[in-house]
């Protein structure tokens, strides 16, 4: 099923076809994980301190120790938790879901206004969305498979020309 057709499909003026990138990472010609931006991980601090405070009229010593131990499991959990985009192996992969590169058509790189409309009223609640907020541009790309009722992925990257070039070259 193509969605070549969806009249919610940003307009050229609104997107970037990029040039080609160098590859990150020797195997894959495309490898990023969606770590928080530097103000997420303030937010960890600010939980850790947070209970830290909450502690402190109890214990000093237990105020600090709970605090290193919830920043520590934080940490953890984030980076546990951090999806990977990556196209290896003729593959691409986003989060835990990965597709065949031969299934997908016309990668477009999304960034502002369009990629506002990307998530909002142009979003087909059948797509595949591997998102995080902290990340201002996504490249969508097209699903041609008969078996999949899928029409399109759209996933978030700091590097959109690099991932369309990757999905383009390999």
């Amino acid at each position: 099923m193509s969605a070549s057709s969806d009249p919610a499909r940003p307009t050229s003026d609104e997107t970037t076809r990029p040039a080609s990138a160098p590859s990150p990472v020797p195997g894959a010609s495309f490898d990023e994980r969606l770590r928080p931006a530097p103000l997420g991980w303030l937010a960890v601090v600010g939980l850790a301190l947070t209970v830290w405070v909450a502690l402190l009229p109890v214990d000093a010593v237990l105020a600090t120790v709970v605090a290193l131990v919830v920043a520590v499991v934080t940490v953890v959990l984030v980076l546990r938790w951090t999806p990977r985009v990556r196209v290896h192996a003729g593959e691409l992969h986003a989060g835990r879901a990965h597709i065949p590169l031969d299934l997908l058509r016309d990668p477009v790189v999304l960034e502002g206004p369009a990629l506002r409309e990307a998530l909002g009223p142009g979003l087909d609640a059948r797509a595949y969305v591997c998102l995080r907020g902290w990340i201002r541009t996504a490249v969508r790309v097209d699903v041609e498979d008969p078996q999949d009722p899928t029409p399109y992925w759209l996933v978030s990257t700091r590097r959109p020309a690099a991932l369309v070039a990757a999905l383009t070259r390999d």
